[in-house]
C-alpha cells in the first residue's frame, strides 16, 4: 500500500542536529521503496536553514523545491521574529503540506511532526487532516519544557503545547522507553497510542585515514594527541552539565586533556569561568564546533574517553554516535542514558568526587578492559540502534496504520 509521509519540524536535511540527521537517514534507507513517499519541509533562511548544495544526488526543481533520496523537499521562507520563528515555521509547514494534499488529492496522508511547539494552534489543523482522511503522528522529543534556558512562562507554554499535541495525536512515536512511559502516565486521561522507535547511529569507521590532512591538521591546531584526550560534544547549555564535567576533570589526577566541542555561549562561558577558573587549567580546551561528519567521527574514534552529561531529552544522538565510535564512555547516571548505554558504559552522578574518581579509574585501565568496553558499545549500537533497524521499524509503522 502506498503511503505519503509529510515530515515537519526538521530545520533541514543532513546537517548537524538530531532531527536533521534522522530525516537524512530515514529517506536514505527508504529511497528505493516504491510504497513510501516522503515530503520534507525545510527552512529557506535563518539559523540551521537548508543548503542543498551540501548534499549529494540532489535534483533541483526550482529555487524552493528539490528531490533528495526520492523525497520531495520544499524550502519555506521565514520572517525575522526571533525565537517565535520556530513556532511559525512548524505551523506554516503543516499548513503548506495540508494544502498540497488538498490540491494533489492525496489519499490518507500521514503528517509527522518532530517536537511539540504548536499545540495551542493545532486544533484547526487537526480538523483539516481529518477531512483529508489523514493521520497526525507526533515525536515529542524529550522534556523540552525542563530546559534551563527557558523562562517560567515559556516552560509553561512548552508543557501546554506538549499536552495538546499528545491529545490530538493519532500516534506518539517516542525515541526513548523513558519518554514513552512518561507520555503514557502524564497524559493517561487521553489514552495516548504510543510506540517506541529509537534514534539511530552507525559503527562504520570514519572515511578519514589516520594521516588525513583534515584530521591531522585539526589535531595539531587544537594541540591534541590521539588517545590523550577526553571528549564532550553538545550544546553549551546548563542541562548538559558542562559545569560538573569541567569541575570534576579539574579535580581529577588526569594528565590527559579535556576537549569540548561546543558552541560556547559567551555569558554562560564567562559565568562558568568565574566560578571554576578553568581558563587557568591548560588541560581544559574549548575547541569550537565541528560540523564535518567524517572529521567529527574521527575525533571521537581517537578520544581516550567520552563524557556525556545530558539529562534532558530522550535518546540523545551524540550519545549513540559516541557509543558507535569511542571505546570508553562515561555517562551521567540518569534513566535515558542507562537505557541506551546499559553495561557498555561507566556512570557518574553530579555529586562532588563521583566523576573525578571515575576519570582516575578510567586512566588506570588496561588496554584489554578498554577494548572490551569498546566492543560492548559497538554491539549495543548494532543490536538496538542501527539505522537499518530504525528504518525497518518506521516502515512497519507507516504500513500498519
Amino acid at each position: 500500500m502506498e503511503r505519503h509521509i509529510f515530515i515537519c519540524g526538521s530545520k533541514s536535511i543532513g546537517q548537524y542536529g538530531g532531527y536533521e540527521t534522522f530525516v537524512d537517514k530515514l529517506t536514505e534507507y527508504h529511497q528505493n521503496d516504491p510504497d513510501i513517499h516522503y515530503y520534507i519541509a525545510c527552512k529557506a533562511n535563518g539559523s540551521g536553514c537548508m543548503d542543498e548544495s551540501k548534499l549529494q544526488g540532489v535534483t533541483r526543481l526550482s529555487d524552493s523545491e528539490f528531490i533528495y533520496h526520492n523525497a520531495h523537499c520544499v524550502k519555506l521562507p521565514l520572517p525575522d521574529i526571533g525565537p517565535a520563528v520556530a513556532i511559525y515555521y512548524d505551523y506554516q509547514s503543516m499548513k503548506y503540506w495540508i494544502r498540497y494534499c488538498q490540491e494533489h488529492h492525496i489519499q490518507k496522508p500521514i503528517f509527522y511532526l518532530l517536537t511539540s511547539r504548536i499545540g495551542p494552534l493545532f486544533r484547526p489543523l487537526k480538523k483539516k487532516i481529518q477531512a483529508l482522511g489523514g493521520q497526525f503522528f507526533l515525536n515529542p522529543d524529550g522534556h523540552e519544557w525542563k530546559r534551563a534556558k527557558w523562562s517560567p512562562p515559556v516552560q509553561r507554554y512548552w508543557k501546554l503545547s506538549e499536552k495538546l499535541l499528545v491529545k490530538y495525536a493519532d500516534l506518539v512515536i517516542c525515541d526513548s522507553v523513558n519518554i514513552q512511559s512518561y507520555i503514557e502516565q502524564e497524559y493517561k486521561k487521553y489514552s495516548p497510542r504510543t510506540t517506541f522507535i529509537a534514534y539511530g547511529a552507525e559503527t562504520d569507521p570514519s572515511s578519514l585515514s589516520d594521516n588525513d590532512e583534515m584530521f591531522t591538521g585539526w589535531m595539531k591546531e587544537k594541540g591534541l594527541q590521539p588517545f590523550q584526550y577526553y571528549l564532550a560534544v553538545g550544546r553549551f547549555v546548563p542541562e548538559n552539565n558542562f559545569e560538573t564535567m569541567i569541575r570534576e576533570f579539574m579535580a581529577s589526577k588526569s594528565t590527559r586533556t579535556f576537549a569540548l566541542i561546543t558552541n560556547t555561549e559567551e555569558a554562560f562561558f564567562r559565568e562558568l569561568d568565574e566560578k571554576l577558573h578553568f581558563s587557568s587549567d591548560p588541560r581544559i580546551r574549548f575547541v569550537g564546533t565541528v560540523y564535518h561528519q567524517a572529521l567529527l567521527k574521527k575525533i571521537r574514534e581517537n578520544a581516550y574517553g567520552y563524557f556525556h552529561g545530558h539529562e534532558v531529552g530522550g535518546t540523545n544522538p551524540s550519545l549513540l554516535e559516541a557509543l558507535g565510535s569511542t571505546q570508553l564512555n562515561l555517562l551521567l547516571n540518569v534513566g535515558f542514558n542507562q537505557e541506551v548505554g546499559q553495561d557498555a558504559a561507566l556512570y557518574w552522578s553530579k555529586e562532588p568526587g563521583s566523576l573525578s574518581s571515575l576519570i582516575d579509574r578510567a586512566d588506570a585501565m588496561g588496554q584489554e578492559e578498554l577494548a572490551d568496553y569498546g566492543q560492548r558499545a559497538k554491539n549495543r549500537i548494532r543490536t538496538a540502534y542501527s539505522w537499518s533497524l530504525i528504518a525497518d521499524a518506521y516502515a512497519r509503522v507507516w504500513q500498519s496504520t
